[in-house]
């Protein structure tokens, strides 16, 4: 009697284990969210379908390799809350959908920096060997290029018509971020000379939602923020300047050093 019970319990704790791995989740119970903290409405969106009503604002100008198409994005408006698109834009693949590379990112984002814990020495020993390492500018691009298309990917990526909003009150664009489930961070990316006097006034005392202009964009900021928010102007910046280190053929120092006793 003793046996039978002993494997009754144990095939029903291996049906109980089996099926925590089966059916609607593939996590086990100890391993799931909570229900009250998982937000539905975050759910990724479903991308434009090819027989949408709304106009084509921006069209990709770059030349698109011939086994690849544009990626197809929702255009929206900083002019009223709701979350309803203006159009719809095309992205090149080349800068927006690239494979991911989390050995680029990590070489990126490095901590060797002395401010960092664990990073390296400043004004160190200094002896008659260099250990002076800069990352290519290829890899650089190329780190660029990652964490623009896993911000896409991931539907972190947001493209607006422009950054005009209809006050400077910070509690507008915080009840903008809230309603649209933008996540708890955002990086606004502007590639214009001057920023809107209105959202330099909203953003100004607020922490979670950070401006930025396009020719300073890096990882690190990118990576820092959950959702990161361009404009039209400022997507047709990236593309040109990413892809010309694709095509640039020439070295930007074309002249030898005078050291020929170096490696």
């Amino acid at each position: 009697m003793l046996r039978v019970s002993l494997l009754l319990r144990s095939g029903g704790a291996a049906r109980r284990f089996s099926s925590s791995f089966s059916g609607a989740s593939v996590l086990p119970p100890n391993l799931l969210l909570p229900s009250n903290l998982v937000d539905p409405a975050r759910l990724k969106r479903p991308p434009p379908p090819a027989d949408c009503p709304l106009p084509l604002l921006r069209k990709c100008d770059a030349a698109v390799p011939s086994h690849l198409s544009p990626v197809q994005t929702w255009v929206e408006t900083l002019q009223r809350p709701d979350g309803e698109p203006l159009g719809l834009a095309q992205l090149h693949p080349d800068v927006f959908a690239v494979r991911p590379r989390l050995d680029i990112l990590h070489d990126v984002e490095s901590i060797r920096s002395p401010i960092w814990r664990g990073g390296g020495v400043s004004h160190g020993p200094r002896g008659p060997t260099s250990y002076y390492y800069m990352l290519p500018l290829k890899v650089r691009v190329q780190g660029l290029k990652v964490a623009l298309s896993s911000k896409m990917a991931q539907d972190f990526l947001h493209i607006v018509d422009s950054l005009n909003i209809p006050t400077p009150d910070p509690q507008y664009l915080l009840d903008l971020v809230r309603h649209r489930h933008w996540g708890d961070s955002v990086l606004i990316v502007h590639v214009g000379d001057e920023f809107p006097e209105n959202l330099l006034q909203a953003t100004e005392n607020l922490k979670t939602v950070n401006v930025i202009p396009a020719i300073g964009l890096n990882v690190h900021s990118m990576l820092k923020h959950e959702v990161v928010v361009l404009t039209l102007d400022t997507v047709k910046f990236l593309e040109d300047k990413l892809l010309w280190h694709d095509q640039r053929y020439t070295p930007l120092y074309p002249f030898k050093l005078p050291y020929a006793d170096f490696p």
